[in-house]
C-alpha cells in the first residue's frame, strides 16, 4: 500500500476539494431515495465500534472504508460490517490512502487524541465532513485549527459530546436558562470514576504488525518499545498521546457545564492541583511506579469573571468519600459518579447521566426530573447526518467551536497541573493558596473533601504529597497566557515532519 508524503497529500486534498465542490453528494446535493452518504471510520477499536454501530443503523449512511493502524483490528471490523450491510468496506492502515481514494463523504474519527486534529484538518481539506470524538484536539493550537478548517472549507463538523443531543440535557439547559432554579453562576463537573493502575512502568513490545511510527503520527516518535502494558487503551493516561481523565471523561461534563452557565468563551484564569496517587497504596509497595503520567486526582478552578466552573477528577474509590451533596444527588454507595451540578440561588440541577437530569430545591428535595426518550448516541449521529444533507452548519448540536472550547477547559487545567507537577506541597501550603484563588466555590471545603477521599484510599500525603500548580491568566482574544512563556509553550507541541498540524491561518 503506497503512502503519500505531505506534499503529495496536499495536492490530492486540494484536488479533492475542487472536485467535491461540483460533484460530491455531501457538498451540494440531497441524496436520491436509493443513495447513501459514504462513511470512513478511522480508529476502529474501542469507541470506533460505536461509530460503526451508529452509522450502520442510520439508513442514510453506509460504511465504505475502515482505517486502523492495527491491520488485525481493521480486518475484524470489516468482517463485522460485511455481515451487517452485505458488503465489506475497504480497509486501510494509513488515513492518507483512504482520503486519496475519495470514495466517501464523511470521515468519523475515534483514534487516540494525538491524531484527532490532524486527521480532521486533512479530511476537511479533502472535502469531507467530519465527526471527531472528544476531545477534538490534544492542545489549544489544534482546536483552533479545526475551527478554522471547518469555516474555510464549509464542512460540517460534529464533536462527539453526545449529551448535546440528549433530550434530558436540552430540557435541563432550557430550564436553567429560564430561571428554573434562580440565578446560576457556578457549576461543578465530576469525574468520580474508578481507574485502576495501568501497570508498572517498563518496556513492552508493540503489537505485531502495528506500524508504530505511523501510530505516533504527530507525536514524537519513540523507541518502539512501550512503557505501558495495554497498547490500545491506556495511552489515555500518558500525556504524550492522551489528556488524562480531565481530557477523556471531562469534556462531556465541562461541555454541559459551559452550556448551562452560558459561557461560550475560554476562562480568564485557571488553577489546578492534584497528582497521580494511591496505586502504591493499592499494591502496598512504596516503590511501585505506575506507567501513567497524568493525574488521577485533580481539582481545576476556572474563573469566567461572572461565572465559575470547578472540575474534580477522582480516580480512586469513592464509596465512602463522595461527600454528602454528591451522595444525595447521585446516590450513596459504590459506583462511579459522573455528571454536573449547577448551583442556583433557588435550588440545584444535577446531570446524573447522559440521559437523566434532576432538580432539587434548597433543602435537597427532588422536585423535577428530565429524561431522554430516545438514544442519546443515535440522536447525535442523526443530528450530524441531518446537517451533512442540509448543508446547514447552524443545525449542528456540537460544532467545531463548541468542541474547541470544551476541550480547551481540559487543556488549560492540565497546563496548570503540569507546570506545578514538581511543586510538591503540604495540605496546609495548598490551603494558603486556594483560599486566595478567585472562585464561587468554597475552595477550602473542596480541598478538605479531596484530602478525605485520598486518605480513605490509604494515601499518605506526607509521603506522596499533592502537586500545586500556578494560577494562570488567559487572554480569550489571542488564546495565549498572559506573561507566561512556559504555559504558552504547552498550547501546542513540536510536530514531526509530515505530521504538522497547521496554524488556523494556514489550514
Amino acid at each position: 500500500m503506497s503512502r503519500l508524503n505531505r506534499r503529495q497529500f496536499t495536492s490530492v486534498a486540494a484536488s479533492a476539494v475542487a472536485v467535491a465542490a461540483t460533484s460530491r453528494v455531501s457538498v451540494a446535493q440531497t441524496p436520491g431515495p436509493n443513495e447513501q452518504l459514504g462513511v470512513c471510520v478511522v480508529g476502529a477499536n474501542g469507541r470506533g465500534g460505536e461509530h460503526i454501530r451508529g452509522f450502520n443503523k442510520d439508513p442514510r449512511t453506509t460504511i465504505r472504508a475502515i482505517v486502523d493502524v492495527d491491520p488485525a483490528v481493521g480486518k475484524r471490523r470489516a468482517d463485522q460490517i460485511k455481515e451487517l450491510q452485505g458488503k465489506a468496506p475497504e480497509v486501510y492502515v494509513d488515513v492518507r490512502d483512504a482520503l486519496a481514494s475519495g470514495d466517501f463523504d464523511i470521515l468519523s474519527c475515534a483514534t487516540p487524541n494525538h491524531w484527532h486534529a490532524l486527521m480532521g484538518v486533512w479530511a476537511m481539506q479533502a472535502g469531507k465532513d467530519v465527526y471527531i470524538e472528544k476531545p477534538i484536539s490534544h492542545n489549544i493550537h489544534e482546536g483552533r485549527a479545526l475551527v478554522a478548517a471547518a469555516d474555510k472549507y464549509g464542512r460540517m463538523f460534529q464533536t462527539g459530546t453526545q449529551c448535546r443531543s440528549s433530550g434530558a440535557c436540552i430540557d435541563a439547559a432550557k430550564f436553567i436558562a429560564d430561571g428554573g432554579v434562580g440565578e446560576v453562576n457556578f457549576a461543578r463537573g465530576l469525574c468520580y470514576k474508578r481507574r485502576k493502575s495501568i501497570g508498572a512502568l517498563g518496556n513492552y513490545p508493540v503489537p505485531k504488525d502495528v506500524d508504530f511510527e505511523l501510530w505516533c503520527g504527530p507525536a514524537t516518535y519513540t523507541d518502539p518499545k512501550l512503557t505501558r502494558q495495554q497498547f490500545h487503551y491506556d495511552w489515555h493516561w500518558q500525556r504524550h498521546y492522551g489528556n488524562g481523565d480531565l481530557g477523556n471523561q471531562g469534556p462531556h461534563q465541562t461541555d454541559i457545564a459551559r452550556w448551562g452557565l452560558g459561557v461560550d468563551r475560554h476562562p480568564q484564569s485557571i488553577f489546578s492541583y492534584g497528582g497521580r496517587l494511591g496505586y502504591d497504596a493499592e499494591r502496598k509497595d512504596p516503590r511501585y511506579v505506575d506507567a501513567g503520567d497524568t493525574a488521577n486526582t485533580e481539582v481545576s478552578i476556572y474563573d469566567y469573571g461572572d461565572k465559575c466552573l470547578v472540575f474534580e477528577t477522582r480516580g480512586l474509590d469513592v464509596t465512602e468519600s463522595a461527600g454528602p451533596v454528591v451522595d444525595a444527588m447521585f446516590g450513596k454507595g459504590g459506583g462511579n459518579k459522573i455528571g454536573v451540578i449547577f448551583y442556583g440561588s433557588e435550588g440545584y440541577v444535577a446531570q446524573v447521566s447522559y440521559n437523566h437530569c434532576k432538580v432539587f430545591d434548597k433543602d435537597m428535595n427532588l422536585t423535577q426530573e428530565f429524561r431522554a426518550k430516545t438514544s442519546v448516541g443515535d440522536d447525535h449521529f442523526a443530528n450530524f447526518i441531518d446537517a451533512c444533507l442540509s448543508r446547514d452548519a447552524a443545525t449542528l448540536n456540537a460544532n467545531a467551536m463548541t468542541g474547541h472550547l470544551s476541550a480547551g477547559v481540559s487543556h488549560l487545567g492540565n497546563i496548570s497541573y503540569y507546570l506545578g507537577e514538581s511543586n510538591k506541597a503540604s495540605v496546609g501550603e495548598i490551603e494558603k493558596v486556594v483560599s486566595g484563588v478567585k472562585s464561587l466555590d468554597d475552595n477550602s471545603e473542596t480541598l478538605a473533601e479531596t484530602v478525605k477521599h485520598l486518605e480513605s484510599n490509604g494515601v499518605d500525603l506526607d509521603k506522596t504529597p499533592l502537586s500545586l500548580g500556578p494560577v494562570l491568566k488567559f487572554d480569550n482574544e489571542t488564546e495565549k497566557f498572559v506573561d507566561n512563556n512556559a504555559a504558552n509553550s504547552l498550547l501546542t507541541r513540536n510536530y514531526r515532519e509530515g505530521f504538522e498540524v497547521p496554524s488556523a491561518e494556514n489550514v
